[in-house]
């Protein structure tokens, strides 16, 4: 299993799915054999440090939360976690001196957990005076939106803030993106507050006063050592050629515009700069492009209903016969088999 900072945006540390083999198992269902049909190896069960597909990791909840009739799925694992799932992120957060602090680090470093989450501290939503919004969002264009994983990260949240400094903490709402998944004495049950469905972001909305609160846990010698761990041994993938030029060709594959070329100039660099920034990074402009299709078309062959020749023309392809040799060289299998069966292929995303 990988151990440092992940390269990939795409990616979560396997402590996201900590509780989830009892959880399952207490509902009647078989962990291992669910995070097979999603591609993943069950030991990550057993491996915080491990690095898992994001995608692979939220569409696995979201199944796993209807097959099993536990549409609270989320919910319930947040209720298995604490701050340590952070890992080294933990111990920064917990010795800063307040609220905001601990926040602020953990917007710089979350990456460490996962490159595709990000959380912000934002002006309310509604524009309430004195109310701040802390936002939890998923990098979409990586990785679809899972509501399952999106309510054990607010979860999860809320439970690190009341367990840094209590229930005192001017909690006005619970902000949703999505539908209701549960009843709505469920979500009452877990929050204790208003949950807000259908939001533009998911949110944490609290009074402003409650950022100057401090822990009772604040030191900061040991928060100094831990930051200055996390900027020697982590990275943040964002800040590499390679996943500027992902992020890029993903909003760019199946235009005109994706050649090297283009994605050069929109960067404010030379094509040959471009190529030997991404050669000392250890890949290159054709696999990046390579990589953005395989995953942009197994997820929509995967998880949508959509036609072989529209998925093609998504990706950039001419013909559906190229998408077709492109699955079979990332899969072994053809797209119609890959849709003949409920299984996501482990090549997804990694």
């Amino acid at each position: 299993m990988q151990r440092s900072a992940p390269s990939d945006v795409s990616v979560i540390r396997a402590a996201s799915l900590r509780g989830f083999g009892p959880l399952v198992r207490g509902l009647g269902g078989d962990p291992d054999a669910l995070l097979r049909r999603f591609g993943l190896d069950p030991q990550v069960l057993h491996d915080d440090d491990g690095l898992i597909p994001i995608t692979a990791h939220d569409l696995m909840l979201d199944a796993a939360g209807r097959e099993l009739g536990c549409p609270d799925l989320g919910l319930r694992l947040s209720g298995a976690q604490d701050l340590s799932i952070l890992g080294p992120l933990a111990l920064a957060i917990e010795s800063s001196p307040t609220v905001s602090a601990a926040l602020e680090c953990a917007s710089r470093f979350l990456f460490v957990h996962s490159p595709a989450l990000r959380i912000a501290v934002e002006d309310d939503p509604s524009g309430v005076r004195g109310v701040v919004a802390i936002t939890y969002r998923k990098e979409l264009q990586e990785s679809p939106y899972s509501p399952q994983a999106m309510e054990l990260g607010m979860g999860l949240l809320l439970r690190i803030a009341t367990t840094l400094v209590g229930t005192d903490v001017g909690l006005r709402s619970i902000d949703l993106p999505h539908a209701p998944m549960s009843p709505i004495d469920r979500y009452d049950e877990v929050f204790g507050t208003p949950v807000r469905f259908h939001t533009k972001v998911a949110a944490l909305r609290m009074d402003r006063h409650a950022m100057d609160l401090r822990f009772e846990g604040a030191d900061s010698a040991i928060r100094g050592l831990a930051i200055a761990h996390l900027a020697r041994h982590h990275r943040d993938p964002a800040e590499m050629v390679s996943v500027r030029t992902r992020r890029l060709l993903t909003e760019l594959v199946g235009t005109t515009g994706h050649a090297l070329h283009d994605v050069a100039r929109l960067m404010g660099t030379h094509p040959r700069t471009l190529q030997r920034a991404l050669a000392a990074e250890g890949t290159s402009y054709e696999l990046v492009l390579d990589d953005v299709r395989r995953v942009t078309a197994l997820r929509l062959i995967t998880t949508t209903d959509l036609r072989l020749t529209q998925i093609a023309t998504v990706v950039g392809f001419s013909a559906q016969s190229t998408l077709s040799r492109a699955v079979r060289r990332w899969t072994g299998r053809s797209p119609r088999e890959l849709r003949a069966t409920d299984e996501i292929p482990a090549t997804m995303s990694r």
